[in-house]
């Protein structure tokens, strides 16, 4: 028996060699948007449009909310608000806060030794405290809107798009604080 359990040991400690990994590459777009896709990849961020095979984000508008205006009323802080639309893709579930968080990452670089990941803010517009966590079917499309604390009111924020949790990069656009 004893000598089973050691068999059994060894063995389980036998695995295949290590899959490598898939190259990527680089294609400027244009000034303020860089996409970075796996080659085999159908996801793109240009043009402030993300296209995954799922769903596709539109960024139809942006602007700096100081702290009191609408929109921001009961922040801290100031904060950066994105409107957006997501189109279902697929026949999945999605919603279009799902879809912005799992996929977009904020960053203000105003910090010289590490990464400033912004922090999300409260919901920017009310007209989307209904509608943001819907459904949409395939084909659908579904408007809301979110916003990150900003951490000064002159860098500027770029916004990181990822298909899994900031792990691959898609791309990434620059949008100034007006």
């Amino acid at each position: 028996m004893l000598a089973l359990g050691v068999v059994a040991l060894l063995l389980s400690g036998c695995s295949a060699p290590a899959a490598e990994p898939k190259p990527e590459t680089t294609t400027a777009v244009s000034e303020d948007t860089a996409t970075v896709e796996e080659a085999s990849s159908d996801a793109s961020f240009v043009d402030n449009v993300l296209t995954l095979p799922e769903y596709t984000v539109t960024i139809t508008d942006s602007k700096k909310i100081a702290v009191g205006q609408p929109g921001n009323e009961y922040g801290e802080k100031p904060v950066i608000a994105f409107w957006y639309e997501v189109t279902n893709t697929s026949d999945d579930a999605i919603d279009p806060t799902t879809a912005w968080i799992g996929t977009f990452t904020a960053i203000q670089d105003n910090d010289p030794n590490a990464v400033n990941e912004l922090n999300v803010a409260s919901l920017p517009d009310a007209q989307f405290l209904d509608s943001q966590l819907q459904d949409i079917k395939n084909g659908g499309t579904v408007a809301n809107a979110v916003a990150y604390e900003l951490d000064d009111e002159t860098t500027p924020v770029e916004l990181v798009a990822s298909n899994d949790l900031g792990m691959t990069e898609i791309g990434r656009a620059t949008f100034t604080l007006q």
